[in-house]
Parts: C-alpha cells; structure tokens; sequence
C-alpha cells in the first residue's frame, strides 16, 4: 500500500481543536476535531482543560502515525496565542492556562504605571493597546504582584503554540509571533524585549526565540496571502471581529492610531504588520437578532436578501433602530451600509501612505454580498476580492515549513477569488 506523504498540523482554537493533514499539493486529506468543555482556575473563572488537551494531543498523533495510509514528514502547529503555559524545573505544567479575558485588577494596573509609566506610553512602545489579560505580557506581572509563591516555582513560561511543540519535541522555545502580537513584551522600535520585562525577570522564564516552533494564529492566517500575492494588499479578516491587516504598512504607530484600536504585530518573518480590529461581527449579530423580531423573519432570512443598488441608503448616526424602516430589506440595507462606514475608517487607517492596489476580504463577510458589493464600491479605485481560503491558519502553519517536508512548489491556486466590480 503506498502512503501519502503529508505534513501534520495542530490547528488550536479556543473553541474548536483540529488536526489537520495536507498532502504535497496542500489538499486536504484528513482532518479531525473536536470539543473539551472549559474547567475553572482557582477563582472560579473558566479556563482551558490543559490535560484535556496534552492528552488528545499525543493520542492523535499516535493514531495517525498507526494510520499506514499517510506517511508524515512533517509537524506544525496554530493556536490562539495570548495565553501561557506555565513549567516547573520539571517541565511539569503548573498552575490553570488562564483565561485571556479574565479581568485584570485595577490595582495591578495601577502598581505597573506606577512603576513603568502610563499605559499610552507603555502602549505605543510595544504595539499593544491595553487589553488587561489579553496582554500576555500583564498575565506574567500579574502572577508575580499577586501570586508570589506560585510565581516562584515558574521555570518557563511558553505560549500555547510553543507548549505544543514543547509537548511533541520535548523542546523549549519561544517564538516572534507570539511574543509580538499585543503582549506588550516587545518593544518594536528597539527590535527587543521591552526594558520593563527585562527589569522584573521575566525575559529569565522566557526560552530564546527560536522559528517554526509554532504560529500565533492571527499571523498564520496572513501566510498563504504572503506566499501567493507579491503586490501590495489589505487584507480584511471578518468573523466576530474584522480586522485589517496591512503587511506592507511599516510606518511607525500613532497614539491616535492606538486609540482607534490599531496594533502592530510580527509576522513569522520578524516584519510588523499594521492591523485594526472592529466589532463588527457582533454587531451584525446583534442587529440581525432585532431585524428578526421586529419584522418576524427566521433567523437566516438576511441570507436570501439581494443587494438592491437603488435601495437609499439612510444611515442613522447613533444607533440602528429597526422600526425606523418599512421592511426588512431596506432595513438589513442600512445596517450592512453603516458596518462598512465603519470599516472603511478602519481600514483607512492602514492604507494612508501605502501603495495598496487590492483588498482582500475572507471569513463571514466575504460571503455577503451587501457587504462586498458596497465595500467595492467605497473602494472603486481598488480591487476588491472576495477570498476563500479553508483553514487558512493550519494551512498557514503548514506553508511556513514547506522547505522542511515537501519537495514541490507551492500551488498558485490556494485562494480562491471573487471579484467584486464597481459597475455591480
């Protein structure tokens, strides 16, 4: 029986967990998932189930490696990245994977500015608007100022893509794509650890960076543009948040920028990448839910509406009340309209200065043809596409290792694109 030569990647969601293997051609040859429910930490707050997760980890690995149908030559791995994995001079997991939206004390945010400066300050210099604990760098403050003890018996600190790859190698590394994305531990002028981390220890519990260690899943996701497309673009990545990502943005962030939600974060090349983030997701749901209700629509009923150009388009400034329209159409029309008012702010943000010719949407509403057809409309001296890319962040993960297990030249038909016209 001939196998297939494949590389394996572990695609780690904090919902969903996914094993993926793509063969040479990066097709999609097998996949598995699944669900652990969440455990609580010591406050009571809800967490991941580490041991839940180590232990599919190993047993998928295993059960494929029995499998004589695929042959694997390689291993990587994405995973939601703002949280940490902590290692006692055992290499034993210690302490819960706290959860990144555990609220972080005021006054442990006071006691950091006390000592390192304002939060703007501190911001602008490492990239990373103040999310509390979704700075993973502020997790590591956090367990020294207020939990000294157990802090003291942290040997290693890894990110969870890096506790993969520790779990499977036995290797302790860190990688630039998680320390990089709004962790405030990078100080992205210097090309460094920022001088704060340095001060309290940290960078000590931290192993020395090292590449294809595993992918924070936000920079996988932009791999397979990276590596099809040499021209500047946006990419414009929506689900329950839309963020716009600018690779060929390097301009230096702004305390205004910051404010309007703007980060920078490393790619798996080291390079920043500009990105803004609306809720946007959300508040379509959200919307959706009232549309539905008021004029006794099921549930997927914006699904079936068409994009009608000679629809006006009156936006209400402040909020979006549905009785303001005669029916729903009109109604979806208008908010659809003022999500992408909101985005093209966002994503303007990251185009000024930039020699961006194309814009790529991918995620949910990529498939809304409102949205796109108005997006390329706002946009009419751009290209504006529609992409589909299936597992973008595994197959992310698997491109940044392609000259360790295949032979081939990559596809130049991993994208899959729909042009939307301004005429339309």
């Amino acid at each position: 029986m001939n196998s297939t030569s494949v590389v394996l990647i572990f695609d780690i969601g904090k919902t969903n967990k996914k094993l993926f293997l793509f063969n040479e051609a990066y097709q999609l040859v097998h996949e598995i998932s699944d669900q652990f429910a969440e455990i609580l930490d010591e406050d009571g707050f809800t967490c991941e189930d580490l041991i839940a997760l180590s232990d599919w980890i190993q047993a998928s690995i295993v059960s494929i490696q029995q499998n004589q149908a695929f042959n694997i030559k390689g291993i990587h791995y994405s995973a939601y990245g703002a949280s940490f994995v902590y290692l006692d001079q055992d290499k034993k997991p210690i302490l819960p994977l706290y959860n990144y939206l555990k609220p972080l004390k005021a006054s442990t945010q006071e006691q950091f500015e006390l000592k390192y400066g304002s939060m703007e300050q501190m911001s602008l210099a490492t990239a990373s608007p103040f999310l509390g604990n979704l700075n993973s760098g502020l997790q590591l403050y956090r367990m020294k100022v207020e939990q000294p003890e157990k802090f003291s018996k942290i040997k290693w600190a890894l990110h969870l893509p890096q506790y993969i790859h520790f779990l499977i190698t036995g290797q302790l590394a860190s990688d630039i794509t998680s320390i990089g994305c709004h962790t405030m531990l990078w100080n992205f002028t210097e090309n460094k650890y920022h001088d704060w981390v340095i001060q309290e220890g940290l960078d000590q519990i931290l192993p020395s960076t090292q590449s294809e260690v595993g992918l924070h899943d936000s920079s996988s996701a932009l791999i397979p543009y990276l590596s099809s497309f040499a021209e500047p673009f946006v990419l414009i990545s929506t689900g329950t948040w839309c963020i716009s990502l600018n690779p060929f943005n390097d301009s230096i962030l702004t305390t205004d920028e910051l404010k309007q939600d703007t980060l920078c974060f490393l790619s798996y090349t080291g390079k920043p990448v500009k990105a803004s983030r609306l809720f946007s997701g959300k508040e379509h749901e959200q919307a959706v839910l009232l549309l539905n209700k008021h004029f006794n629509k099921p549930d997927n009923y914006y699904t079936k509406v068409k994009y009608d150009a000679s629809i006006p388009l009156d936006l209400v400034a402040n909020s979006f009340v549905p009785s303001n329209y005669s029916d729903f159409e009109t109604a979806y029309h208008c908010l659809v309209a003022r999500l992408v008012k909101k985005q093209i702010s966002s994503t303007n943000l990251l185009i000024a200065t930039t020699k961006v010719n194309r814009i790529f949407v991918d995620g949910g509403f990529s498939h809304n043809e409102l949205f796109m057809n108005l997006l390329a409309k706002a946009y009419s001296e751009y290209e504006v596409f529609a992409a589909a890319i299936p597992q973008a962040s595994a197959l992310g993960a698997a491109l940044a290792v392609h000259h360790k297990w295949n032979t081939k030249s990559i596809p130049n038909n991993l994208i899959s694109l729909q042009y939307y016209s301004t005429r339309n």
